[in-house]
């Protein structure tokens, strides 16, 4: 950032949820949530559409009021505080600006409206509007704008309160995909270098991983998964959640025992596998063994018989990416989806009938609960 779009950290507020339910009539859209977005990190609400995600955003924002819970920022209630008093940015996908109205004018409306200065009024709006890049911008109008520049005008408007928390509901849903990712980056620094707590709501797997220091997986009104995104990813605690991050195979299997750290499975076929990855699961209990594609080695021919954590079968098609190419395998009953860097491809690269076998570690070989 250029030192004139320089400003002061804001001391970005913890933001608690503590048994939130939202009930309509006897439909129950969001049950029982308790989740924490600590003060400066950006926290992912991520879920297919109708999980209740944006229920539990507009909440927060006092847009919706909760038939049962508390919400505090910094252990402050706030549940039945009106919107205007929660110092929150809000940012949605509809940026809402006014059309008749410049973009400095954009910025600098809510400020005007809550009776700060002429001069400091205009000297934070073009502030904000230096830190999203849009300085010379100022006289322009919305319909002059580009759709990445109109939610750059979003973003400022947003972020000129010099608010606590900023709320983003799929605020990148109309941009490209170019944009999206270019804006997402952009987004993650620009809060970082605020201090803001940034609560998103998203259905884009991808951008979670990318913005968020803290992902609340979410189903049928209720939190999946709340961790770290590695952890998320890495070491996902259910089917739903190793499928819904990312691209998994997966394999029903039976826990045979546990020695030191490492788990022993076996499939109905018979196939052994092994797992390091912590489970809570015990022996003699159903689980599903979970596979990222890029945890996958291939090679040429077959494995030797009773070979822990492999499959050998049929390529059944290839797909090239660009960076990597991915090779579906034919194995009893199912395929089995491998992911190749390209730099890795060597004179013999998988080909559509050949005999190919998969192998990876004991370190990627997840185990899930069922669904």
């Amino acid at each position: 950032m250029s030192k004139q779009a320089s400003t002061s950290k804001t001391e970005g507020g913890s933001v608690t949820l503590r048994g939130i339910s939202r009930s309509y009539g006897a439909n129950q859209v969001v049950s029982n949530i308790n989740l924490e977005a600590r003060s400066g990190e950006i926290l992912a609400l991520l879920g297919p559409s109708g999980c209740g995600k944006t229920t539990t955003l507009r909440m927060i924002a006092g847009l919706v009021q909760p038939t049962a819970g508390d919400i505090a920022i910094d252990g402050r209630p706030i549940t039945d505080l009106p919107v205007h008093r929660r110092n929150l940015g809000m940012l949605f996908q509809n940026y809402a600006l006014f059309p008749h109205m410049t973009v400095l004018e954009n910025v600098a409306f809510g400020l005007s409206m809550r009776g700060v200065g002429k001069a400091e009024t205009a000297e934070r709006a073009k502030r904000a509007l230096a830190l999203t890049h849009l300085t010379g911008f100022e006289d322009r109008m919305p319909s002059a704008l580009s759709g990445g520049q109109q939610q750059r005008v979003a973003l400022a408007r947003a972020i000129v309160y010099r608010p606590k928390v900023l709320l983003l509901d799929e605020p990148f849903g109309a941009l490209d995909k170019k944009l999206r990712e270019a804006m997402q980056i952009e987004l993650r620094l620009l809060c970082n270098e605020l201090g803001l707590t940034t609560i998103l709501v998203t259905h884009d797997q991808e951008e979670a991983l990318v913005l968020a220091d803290q992902i609340a997986v979410m189903r049928g009104g209720r939190i999946e998964q709340a961790a770290s995104a590695r952890a998320i990813y890495e070491r996902p605690s259910s089917h739903f959640v190793a499928d819904f991050i990312g691209t998994s195979n997966f394999i029903p299997a039976t826990i045979l025992g546990k020695q030191g750290d490492t788990t022993t499975l076996q499939d109905a076929s018979g196939q052994p596998f092994e797992s390091r990855v912590p489970t809570e699961l015990s022996a003699g209990e159903k689980a599903v063994v979970a596979i990222r594609p890029e945890s996958v080695r291939l090679f040429p021919g077959e494995a030797p018989c009773g070979t822990v954590n492999v499959f050998t079968g049929k390529v059944l098609r290839t797909v090239f990416k660009g960076q990597a190419l991915s090779v579906w395998l034919g194995i009893p009953g199912s395929e089995f989806i491998c992911s190749l860097p390209t730099e890795t491809i060597g004179v013999a690269h998988p080909q559509d009938g050949d005999t190919w076998t998969a192998t990876w570690s004991a370190e990627r070989t997840l185990i899930v609960r069922e669904q």
